[in-house]
Parts: structure tokens; C-alpha cells; sequence
């Protein structure tokens, strides 16, 4: 495959990646939706989302989506916008990218979908799929060490083009426990957030973390994942930096409703994805009383306190 990468989405995230493989001598077309911005960050080397970073040389700025995604001259196309915009986004595609990998991470509102099956239905001719785990976008782009899950199949090339020096890639058959761990840590994040905020102390928050990846694994299952893959980097890895940072959206997000305060303004997937999980546990009959109530907070319909009591007056049982 061609060693040039395309990166859909030059928010904070999709720019950080653009930074990473660039500086490791990949050749990155980076595609962003504000055309003026795009061709602002071609000349002053800056983008806004990473206002501190000078995007090297390798990365060229477009605001041709079909230019970016171009499989004439792209190896590997990651989208890294928002996963409510996936889809939305790939209908403006006119050219089908051979290889597609998202870089996004939730549950499509409505359809329930995760990110490979909404990749596979719009490209039905490319290899799909799906990057995830524990990362910061400004260690990313800071060159720090990071690795990250690639769910995909036959994958061993994608892998080298996509790996770093500094970010290191696992890669694993297991699409649905890649996805699904990536979409409800960000749900788990918001309710540790929340009892961060509302003094409930460390301990609840670990409490909330080991049951929030206990609902994870058995909708998981429910699906056909594969149990281990929750123990890795895009289940384990990326719930415990989610949970424990007020660099996590979600979890800042939380910890802004645990305080009454107002929510962040900025992009939180766990406030789309635990409805979404919600309707998919319930047509599948898995309990999940963590995301329960979390959508009950975010919602209105209960209280820091009334949510904690759900949970603690739920019957005893068995881990």
C-alpha cells in the first residue's frame, strides 16, 4: 500500500495523529470540514484545536474531501471526526478509499451502530477498520509514548503504516470489543466525573470504574466480543485514563454535573453513546445499571443522591 496516510477530521485528535505519523516520516494529507481554516493552517503551519504544535512539513492542509481520500495516492484513510458526523461525512465522499480506519469512538444515535458497520455500509469496497485506546491528543502530538488497538482484519500492513517509534499498535480480530470498549468507557467516565464531583471520594470512583467495565464486558459477550479484549488497551487502558483525568471530555463533563455547574463546551460522545448502549442492552437483555443512571443524571430525572441510592439499594449479589 502507499505510505501516504489521509486524516478525515482536523479537530484535536485527528491533528495530533497528522503530527505523530509525520513526524515519523509518513506523508499526511489532512482534510478539515472549515475550508478557510484548512488553507489558514497549509500557510501558518497551526491549527486551532493544537494552537502550541507547528504541524511539520509532511502534512499538507485541504479542504477537498475527494482530494484527501484519493486511493490513487492514500495508503490508509482515518477519519477522526465526532461519531455522530461519521456518517454524514462519508456521504460526501465520491471516491471509496481502499483502506478506511475510524478513529472515533461511541454508538450511532437511532441505529445503533458502531463505527466499522457504518463504514462497511459506505465503502462497501474497502477494508474497514477501527482505532482505539488510551490517548491524550497532546501527548499524541507531543510525541509522548501511547498505545492504541487496531480492530481489523489482515491487518499486519495497516499496522507498520500506522506505528511509530512513539505510538506503538496492537492490532486484534476482535472489531465489536474494540469498539464497544472504546464507546462505554467514555459512559463510565461521566458517572466517575459526576462523583468526583459531588465528593463521593476515590473510592466510589473505583467502585463506579470495576462495575462500568463489568456492564461493558457483558454487552460485549451479548455481542460476540471477545472477553479478553476488554482487558486490553481499548477496554482497561482507555477506562482508566478516561476515568481519572480532567483532560477526558467526558470526564470533565461528569465532574461539571456532579458540581452543578454548566457542561463544557466541547464534543462529549458518552452523552450520545449511553443512550445508545442503553437501547442495545435492553434488546439484548443485558443490565446496566451504571449507565442507567448515568442517563438518568444527564437527563434530569434524578440526582446525585437519588442515583446513588439506585445503585446501593439494588439487590446483593454475586461479582
Amino acid at each position: 500500500m502507499s505510505g501516504r496516510i489521509a486524516v478525515i477530521g482536523a479537530g484535536a485528535f485527528g491533528a495530533a495523529l497528522s503530527v505523530a505519523w509525520a513526524g515519523a516520516g509518513r506523508d499526511v494529507t489532512l482534510w478539515g470540514r472549515d475550508a478557510a481554516a484548512m488553507r489558514a493552517a497549509q500557510r501558518t503551519r497551526r491549527l486551532p484545536r493544537l494552537p502550541d504544535v507547528d504541524l511539520p512539513d509532511r502534512i499538507r492542509c485541504v479542504a477537498d474531501l475527494d482530494e484527501a481520500a484519493d486511493p490513487a495516492s492514500t495508503g490508509c484513510t482515518v477519519l477522526a471526526v465526532p461519531m455522530q458526523a461519521l456518517a454524514p461525512t462519508l456521504a460526501r465522499l465520491r471516491i471509496d478509499p481502499a483502506t478506511a480506519v475510524a478513529a472515533c469512538k461511541g454508538l450511532e444515535t437511532g441505529t445503533l451502530r458502531g463505527a466499522t458497520a457504518i463504514l462497511a455500509e459506505a465503502l462497501p469496497r474497502a477494508r474497514v477498520g477501527i482505532l482505539s485506546g488510551p490517548s491524550f491528543a497532546a501527548d499524541v502530538a507531543r510525541g509522548l509514548p501511547t498505545a492504541l488497538t487496531l480492530g481489523m482484519r489482515d491487518a499486519a500492513d495497516v499496522q507498520d503504516l500506522l506505528s511509530t517509534p512513539a505510538l506503538r499498535l496492537y492490532r486484534t480480530d476482535d472489531v465489536v470489543g474494540v469498539e464497544l470498549g472504546g464507546a462505554l468507557k467514555n459512559v463510565t467516565a461521566i458517572a466517575c466525573g459526576a462523583a468526583i464531583g459531588a465528593g463521593l471520594g476515590e473510592s466510589a470512583r473505583a467502585a463506579l470504574m470495576t462495575r462500568g467495565m463489568a456492564e461493558t464486558a457483558r454487552l460485549a459477550a451479548a455481542l460476540g466480543a471477545d472477553p479478553r479484549t476488554l482487558s486490553g488497551l481499548s477496554g482497561l487502558g482507555d477506562l482508566a485514563l478516561t476515568c481519572a483525568s480532567p483532560q477526558s471530555r467526558n470526564f470533565a463533563a461528569g465532574l461539571a454535573l456532579g458540581r452543578g455547574a454548566p457542561p463544557p463546551d466541547a464534543t462529549t460522545e458518552g452523552v450520545h453513546t449511553v443512550r445508545a448502549a442503553l437501547d442495545l442492552a435492553a434488546r439484548h437483555g443485558v443490565e446496566m445499571p451504571v449507565a442507567r443512571a448515568t442517563a438518568a443524571l444527564l437527563d434530569g430525572t434524578t440526582t446525585i443522591g437519588g442515583a446513588v441510592d439506585a445503585l446501593l439499594s439494588r439487590d446483593l449479589t454475586t461479582e
